[in-house]
């Protein structure tokens, strides 16, 4: 029995929210793919916050025809389609996605969109390879409290050179009137 015209929108109403959530998404060829398997899949990417969704071409097609930012996805619309769609960790979605990729030797990668941009699996990938976002801002973070600590050891320093500048005020005054005593004595004599 087949999908109703009613179970149909449903379907196409909740792609078009996934899709509104997602920064990338990637079309994958499940073809050969068990249930287990593709479960095996679902549990790898839950924990980045990415979905594998299974539905039909003709399904994400309507549903991305009025958004221009996912149309370039219908380029990879052919045969079994799996669609992985990331919200949060990107990296760590693709990364998922190739280990399992390499653990099954099942599935083949066919494209991926980000920002309107139809992608490669190598521009996937270089994608993935980028640091995370909290990794990001803590390097951030990092090279700012280093700035600081900089400063601080900086203005820390200048009232110790004062200080040794002053300390050595005596002392340098001392070694002037003995040197200016010492010439008058060389003159006398």
């Amino acid at each position: 029995m087949g999908r109703t015209r009613e179970n149909k929108a449903t379907v196409i109403a909740e792609i078009k929210e996934l899709l509104s959530e997602a920064e990338l998404g990637f079309v994958i060829d499940y073809q050969g793919l068990s249930v287990a398997e593709i479960t095996d899949l679902r549990n790898r990417l839950r924990p980045s916050g990415a979905i594998c969704k299974v539905t039909k071409n003709t399904l994400m097609e309507q549903a991305v025809t009025d958004n221009e930012a996912w149309q370039p996805i219908t380029n990879f619309l052919k045969g079994s389609s799996a669609f992985v769609l990331v919200k949060d960790d990107v990296g760590s979605a693709v990364r998922a996605y190739q280990a399992f990729k390499k653990d099954t030797k099942k599935t083949e990668f066919r494209g991926g969109v980000m920002q309107g941009q139809a992608l490669n699996e190598d521009q996937v990938k270089a994608i993935a390879d980028l640091p995370s976002k909290e990794e990001l801002m803590g390097q951030v973070a990092g090279a700012l409290n280093s700035i600081a600590t900089k400063l601080a050891v900086g203005i820390n320093e200048v009232p110790t050179s004062l200080g040794r500048g002053i300390n050595e005020i005596p002392s340098s005054l001392g070694r002037v009137v003995g040197a200016i005593a010492a010439k008058e004595e060389g003159n006398a004599a």
